[in-house]
């Protein structure tokens, strides 16, 4: 059977190409509602997704037609696409100045022997943005089109790197939620298409040595590895590499020793210098583990170093970084990071988002557990674990002193005397009275 989108929206567009389903373009020709009236604004984009798939159900004979409508909310005031640049300016600087709720209504109709069975969804995602200045907003607008985007700015693309966080579905922001489709798909037996979301993620259940649980991953460690090739080839395009030849094999050699002893060697691992001035350390899937050259300037001595490599090196034997993307749901992105092309302009713009999530940290869980796993593997490469905290009471004496920038590695990470807990209780020493009145209602459990 055929299927149809009934969108001439370029994300929903490339969103069904990626996950390979084949579909004709069908522009809708009706008018949408731009005023709610007495329907809510799950209602309002169910009408509007409505109207557009029984308009392209009434020119085909027969298919599978899908129809969506977003529309993005703050306060009382709705933003759709804008009319033209002067309005998308105007509408992009007003949605960066505080959150806002993007909704989708989801339209499908199963088309067959002259009968129609249509089932409707939505979905709402909130969006915080970094508040913007008329510069940055200019910059962003000689790079992407705003005018086919509601609210002016897309997420999948430059736009992630104002985009503080969401809550709730990553693609519902693109503009097509993909898991009520998929559920949509279910209800109306089309298992044929349910069958190929299944076929095109691949997912695999693997054990991981380290949180010693049974978990769910979208692509093997093959798939993973090129993901990091990817993003580390935009890096190279976006970022100045130290040039200091014993800056680079000091971290080199303490990499190389720490990677030896960790608890997973399928992989290579990659140890690079950025000549950068922030606080910071970064990895990356498949091995890749970037220093700043403002983080080094700050150890005293290579055992501060080898359990801040430890700790890179934790998050990728966790596979934090997929994870990370996954809980995203962020499919879209990691296909296009597996991509046979390296030169896609797609590809980059994916790894640079990608980079852009890693930078911003990872949860309290996952940086408790490669704190955890740092001291364990920096003490077993032969160095002293004790390193750790004092690097840490060195970064919480930086932040008393002035305060964290963007992406400096103490703004990134939990609260200092939570993680000197955990590695205090990774080395078996015991903890004093700041120790315990620093844990959290939600303890770490030692792995």
């Amino acid at each position: 059977m055929k299927i149809y989108l009934a969108s001439k929206s370029k994300a929903r567009k490339k969103l069904l190409e990626r996950f390979g389903l084949k579909f004709k373009v069908i522009t809708p020709k009706v008018r949408e509602r731009k005023h709610r009236g007495n329907l809510s604004y799950a209602q309002m984009v169910k009408y509007n997704a409505c109207s557009k798939a029984k308009d392209a159900a009434a020119r085909v004979k027969e298919g599978i037609i899908i129809a969506a409508d977003t529309i993005c909310v703050q306060g009382d005031k709705i933003f759709g696409k804008p009319g033209n640049m002067k309005e998308a300016r105007s509408m992009l600087k007003e949605l960066s100045s505080k959150p806002q709720w993007l909704y989708t209504g989801l339209t499908v109709i199963k088309k067959e022997e002259g009968r129609e069975k249509l089932l409707f969804a939505h979905e709402k995602t909130r969006v915080y943005m970094d508040k913007l200045s008329d510069r940055e907003i200019s910059n962003y607008f000689k790079q992407v089109s705003p005018l086919d985007k509601a609210g002016s700015f897309d997420i999948q693309g430059k736009g992630a790197f104002f985009i503080k966080r969401i809550d709730g579905c990553f693609y519902n922001v693109v503009g097509l939620p993909l898991r009520k489709l998929y559920l949509i798909f279910k209800k109306l037996g089309l298992f044929a298409l349910v069958a190929t979301f299944f076929i095109l993620t691949g997912c695999s259940t693997e054990y991981n040595l380290v949180t010693k649980q049974e978990e769910k991953y979208y692509y093997s460690t093959d798939k993973e590895v090129q993901m990091g090739k990817a993003i580390d080839r935009q890096v190279a395009n976006e970022y100045k590499f130290a040039a200091d030849p014993l800056q680079i094999k000091r971290v080199q050699d303490i990499g190389a020793r720490i990677a030896a002893v960790s608890d997973r060697k399928e992989i290579d691992y990659h140890f690079q210098v950025l000549e950068d001035d922030t606080v910071n350390a970064v990895s990356l899937p498949g091995g890749y583990v970037y220093v700043n050259t403002g983080l080094l300037d700050k150890v005293s001595n290579d055992d501060e170093l080898a359990c801040i490599l430890a700790h890179e090196v934790g998050h990728i034997v966790a596979r934090h970084s997929i994870k990370k993307l996954q809980a995203m749901q962020s499919y879209s992105l990691l296909r296009l990071l597996v991509a046979v092309s390296p030169a896609s302009g797609d590809i980059g713009t994916a790894a640079d988002s990608a980079f852009t999530q890693f930078l911003l940290g990872y949860g309290r869980e996952d940086e408790l557990l490669a704190d955890q796993l740092g001291a364990r593997y920096a003490r077993l490469a032969g160095y002293d674990p004790r390193g750790m905290i004092t690097f840490l009471n060195k970064l919480q004496d930086m932040h008393r002193r002035m305060p964290p920038t963007e992406r400096s590695y103490y703004k990134t990470h939990p609260y200092v005397p939570d993680r000197i807990r955990v590695v205090k209780q990774e080395l078996g020493q015991q903890m004093d009275f700041d120790d315990y009145i620093n844990i959290e209602q939600e303890t770490h459990e030692a792995r």
